[in-house]
């Protein structure tokens, strides 16, 4: 169930009036803090992928790791690719994968690329919650980018915390509101008791205080 739009909105007015003004563009945070949920139990965890509707203000960044005729039309469609040669050659070289890992925020790749990129890049992408998405050969790599470019990752793993950017500054409260409505009902389908499991919901700038959204 959404939370009432203007309830949101009440706390986007709040956050914008106490944040202080920055020479750059902020982003607008979500914090969600769960309760009565035991992480310890791998079914209670969560870790999604969440399309914003009206996207993030500023895209995420998205690599295609790929190889052959995948690769260059990828490249031809003016995406971001890493090949398979380049892929080899940082095996064993860790501050190059970590660079690449620091470098994106989502990586797709060609399946029968994904026991390579395992071995390689594995060690690095696996922790921060990054390994690739695997997806066909014949894939349309432009329309799955263009997604991700308006996704975010809703992660409660080890702490009942969830953080998110849902969008920036500039963008219309309206437009925003519905971002964040998008990510507490995915959020809610994954939860057992649903916002039940929910404490309390904050929205902030990037520099500015956390202001509390009023759900109950």
């Amino acid at each position: 169930m959404p939370i009432e739009e203007e309830r949101i909105i009440e706390a986007l007015r709040e956050a914008r009036a106490r944040a202080k003004p920055r020479n750059f563009r902020q982003s607008v945070e979500l914090l969600i803090n769960l309760k009565d949920i035991d992480l310890r139990k791998p079914e209670n965890r969560i870790r999604e992928l969440v399309a914003l509707p009206n996207g993030l203000g500023k895209e995420a960044r998205v690599c295609v790791i790929a190889s052959g005729d995948a690769a260059l039309r990828a490249k031809k469609a003016g995406l971001d690719v890493l090949e398979r040669e380049e892929l080899e050659s940082m095996a064993g070289d860790k501050k190059r994968a970590k660079k690449l890992a620091e470098q994106y925020d989502f990586f797709i790749a060609e399946a029968p690329l994904m026991p390579l990129i395992g071995r390689i890049l594995g060690p690095v992408l696996g922790p921060r919650g990054k390994m690739p998405t695997p997806v066909p050969s014949t894939a349309d790599f432009t329309a799955i980018v263009d997604r991700l470019k308006r996704t975010v990752r809703v992660v409660a793993w080890k702490s009942p915390n969830v953080y998110c950017r849902v969008g920036t500054e500039d963008m219309d409260d309206r437009a925003l509101a519905e971002n964040i409505n998008t990510v507490i009902r995915a959020l809610e389908e994954k939860l057992p008791k649903g916002l039940k499991n929910v404490k309390s919901i904050y929205v902030k700038m990037t520099m500015g205080p956390a202001v509390e959204v009023e759900f109950r």
